[in-house]
Order: C-alpha cells, then structure tokens, then sequence
C-alpha cells in the first residue's frame, strides 16, 4: 500500500507548551526529523486562545515556564496571559521551532498503516506519514459549551471565554456569566466595573484563595539576568513550596486545614451573611479546583452584581430563565465553563491497529501507561495524557518530563531499528490500578462533590494522585520491557524527507 504526502519521523499535534517542549526534547537527543502540527495562525496553545480581560497564570512565573528557557524578565510573580504568549514565541523562535511548525494545519484524521508501520496523517494541508505520532493538543483546548435549551433563539452576544468577543462593547450591559471556574473568577472583576448588571451563575461555589502577587522589581530581574543559577535556586524553592501544598489534597483527612484558609478568606471579603452563605462551599477544599483570587470575592459585594445560585435552565430571546423559574432579561451571555477534559476531541479521530478509534477503546475511561502510551495504539504518545493533570502545581513540569520520556522511546526505536513501538496491556492495566489506589484516599475522590476531575463512570481520570516528584521518578528512565518492540515487516523504505515548515 502505498502513502503518498510528506513523510516523517515523528509528528507532534499541538504548539503550545508541550508541544513545544517535545520539539525541544527531540532536538537535545539529536532528533530533528519532525513536524508541528498547529491547527490555529499562531503557537501557544490555551495562552494564545484564551485572551479574556484578566487572564494570567495562578502558577508562579518561574514554575511555569520550561527549565532549560529561564525568563528573567516576567513582569510578576503570576504571569499574565500576554506574557506567557510573548515567552512561549520568544522560546519557539530561539530554538528554531516556527520553522518546524506548520500554522494552520488542523489534524482531520490518523490511521494507523500496519502495511508501512506508519501513522498516516490527514490535515487541512495534506496527507503526512509520520513513524511517531505525539499528541499535545493539551486538556484544555477545546471549550465546553453546554447545551442549554433555546440558546440558539437568543438575540442577544454569546462567547466562551476561551473565545473571548473583543469586538463587543459590555458597558452599560446587563450580562449573564455561566460558571465560576478558574476564568471566570478572573474576568468578573475586570467587567464588573462597566456592566450595569452582573448575573454570575453559581450551580457549586468554589473555594477562593489569596492570590499573593506582586511585580518583580527591577532588581530582581537584573539578578536573574546576571545570574540564571539564582532564578534556578528560586525556582527550586518554589517547587517545594508547591509539593507541600499536596498534603492536604492526596490526604483527604487533612483537608480540614485547608478549609480554614478558605473560610478565612470568605469571611474577610464578603461581609453580608446571606451572600456569605451562597458562596460557601460544602465540600472539601480541592474536591474541585481551588482557585486563587484576591479580587473576585470582593467583586461579588458590588451592588450591580448578584450570584444566582443554580444555573441556566433555559435561553429566550433576550432573557435568561434560572433553575427556580426565574427570568433576568439580558443582553451578553459569556460562558466561563471550562473545557473538554475527560472527552478529549482529539480521541474520535485516532484509529488505532484494530480499526478501533482511541474514543471507542477509551469508552470505559481514559486510561494511559504512565499517561503517555497506549495499549493498541502503536507509535503513539500523549503529552498531559489521562491522569497527568495537577491540582497543586505547574502541569508544564509533566509536559517537560513526559516529553524527555517520549525522546528516549524515539532514541531506543533508532538503535534497536524498530519499526514500532506498543506498550503492553498488563504494563499499562498495572500502573493505572496502583493510579487508582493511590486516588482512593485523595479529595478528588472522597471531597464530597462532583467535579470535571471524574468521568462518566465517577473514575478521576485526570489528576495525577500524588507528589510530582513520584511521577517524575516513573518517567525519568524509559522501560523497554514494558513494551512489545517490532522491526519493520515490509521492505525498507527511503528514508523520510525532512518536513519542512
């Protein structure tokens, strides 16, 4: 069977954080025979797409950002969104990665070619074979709009929030925010001061931190400029800082500690003791996304704002109806719901060597070798796959060591002259049940709530359920016992032309 198209060794989907940082791991092991794959005009993922009034990091800069790329010149301790977007260019054109990457070049289909021992790869730009697929579309890359009856009658503006409508003026508006997520309780305050009336819709309220910012002064960033080991030594500190804050999050009996905190921190910014008491969580801290704010809770006290608790039941022309039946009259709706995390698009359109897509084998619960590989799946890796996610620290520390992982399995193919490359299934069976063990005493399990964390089945199939300096002892080495080697079974092949951008 022939393929016709480009062909290269590894084809990466994705030129945000990972993806970016799987170019570079490619690159220091020596690898430069492959492609990004970027389906919108520029790099940077979510920080490209998600613009709204407000957006920044609630990781500190120096923990979100690549190890072996320092900025030491960030702005603030949480770096804003246009920051990280700048950085993450700045990165990409220093290693050469905008010339790897091909803009506007949506993936539309992968098959795996058991004849060619290939992934054939069908874009918006043609057809490409490529040995090894990695997938870092990232978890939070396509929004989540829920299917609210009657919202296509309204006659009024609708966004998301990762879509943010710049175009569309909200002053003097009566608005409509769906959700109290991590972006909702940026852009809130931030519009706030120019609607005439704020609706925020509350189905769970959220438990809200202190966002402890500050700018970096002048002096600070002379010295990491000076001085890359004492960014490295902050950095470091940072790390551990973050490692403790897991304590209370993978020991469920401890969450009461927490708790204290985020009553605190009600009970300093809302004063009126009905609004206290709509807002106060009933579960355990962590059971859902702590979020961190030092604006939100005050904002919700301003008199042309009113949390609804419940949500929306019901979209008409030019008003919105409430779980209770009642109708508020507005003219923008802006959804802050989150995104497709435990129903990853990308997942329908990968077939797999039985003709099976990765959705259909995933239709018990997404599940992953070491969130990276999957049984079936030959050649194929994900990059923030299932149960990678955190809840107390920076994901791009995953993305990093996932992606050196990934390099050594490309590297170890190279010597051995391996055609594929498939984890075994009692390799993966075992490492997602001890995943799972170790789930069981976690707030994510035994908070009290239902969150996005869980899927269908009410398995977390998202957070990593421990310390991520475990998970970076799993990664560090790669296993090739844990996985079924093939040499090629047809006659050798040219060798693949480099892609070019």
């Amino acid at each position: 069977m022939g393929i016709g198209g480009d062909r290269v060794e590894v084809a990466i989907v994705g030129a945000g954080f990972s993806g970016l940082a799987m170019g570079a791991a490619l690159q220091d092991a020596g690898i430069d025979d492959f492609v990004i794959l970027e389906r919108a005009g520029d790099i940077g993922g979510t920080w490209r797409d998600n613009a709204y009034p407000g957006c920044a990091c609630d990781v500190p800069s120096h923990l979100y950002s690549f190890s072996f790329a320092p900025n030491p010149d960030w702005s603030s301790t949480f770096s804003p969104q246009a920051e990280i977007q700048a950085y993450l260019r700045k990165v990409a054109r220093e290693r050469g990665l905008f010339a790897k990457t091909r803009l506007d070049c949506e993936l539309q289909r992968a098959s795996w070619d058991a004849h060619s021992q290939r992934w054939v790869l069908q874009t918006s730009q043609g057809t490409i074979a490529a040995r090894v697929l990695v997938a870092a579309a990232g978890p939070l890359s396509s929004p989540s709009v829920p299917k609210v009856p009657g919202l296509e009658r309204f006659t009024g503006t609708v966004f998301h929030s990762a879509a943010w409508n710049h175009e569309h003026d909200l002053s003097g508006e009566r608005v409509a925010v769906v959700g109290t997520g991590a972006s909702s309780i940026q852009f809130v305050p931030q519009i706030q001061p120019a609607v005439a009336k704020l609706y925020v819709f509350q189905r769970t309220p959220p438990w809200i931190m202190p966002r402890r910012a500050r700018r970096l002064t002048r002096l600070e960033r002379a010295l990491y400029r000076r001085s890359p080991a004492a960014q490295r030594a902050m950095r470091d500190g940072i790390y551990w800082a973050r490692e403790l804050y897991a304590i209370p999050l993978i020991r469920a009996s401890l969450s009461p500690i927490t708790r204290r905190m985020g009553l605190a921190n009600i009970r300093r910014h809302v004063h009126d003791p009905a609004l206290r008491e709509r807002i106060t969580p009933a579960y355990a801290p962590g059971c859902k996304r702590v979020l961190i704010s030092s604006d939100y809770l005050p904002s919700l006290s301003k008199p042309n704002v009113e949390v609804v608790a419940g949500g929306v039941e019901e979209v008409r022309q030019r008003s919105v109806v409430t779980s209770a039946g009642l109708e508020i009259a507005v003219d923008t709706i802006i959804f802050g719901t989150g995104f497709h995390v435990t129903d990853v698009p990308i997942a329908a359109c990968i077939i797999g060597a039985s003709g099976e897509t990765l959705r259909d084998a995933w239709a018990g619960g997404m599940e992953a070798y070491l969130g990276t590989a999957v049984a079936g799946f030959p050649n194929l890796f994900f990059l923030l796959g299932p149960n990678t996610g955190l809840g107390h620290t920076s994901v791009v520390l995953m993305a990093e060591w996932q992606a050196a992982y990934v390099a050594q399995a490309v590297v170890h193919m190279r010597r051995r002259g391996l055609a594929e490359l498939e984890v075994r299934r009692p390799a993966q069976a075992v490492w997602n049940r001890q995943v799972q063990r170790r789930m069981r005493n976690t707030v994510w399990l035994a908070g009290g709530c239902s969150s996005w964390y869980l899927d269908s089945h009410g398995r977390n199939t998202t957070l990593w359920p421990d310390f991520t300096f475990r998970f970076r002892t799993a990664v560090r080495r790669f296993q090739p016992q844990d996985y079924d080697g093939r040499p090629a079974v047809a006659a050798p092949q040219a060798e693949p032309q480099q892609a070019a951008a």
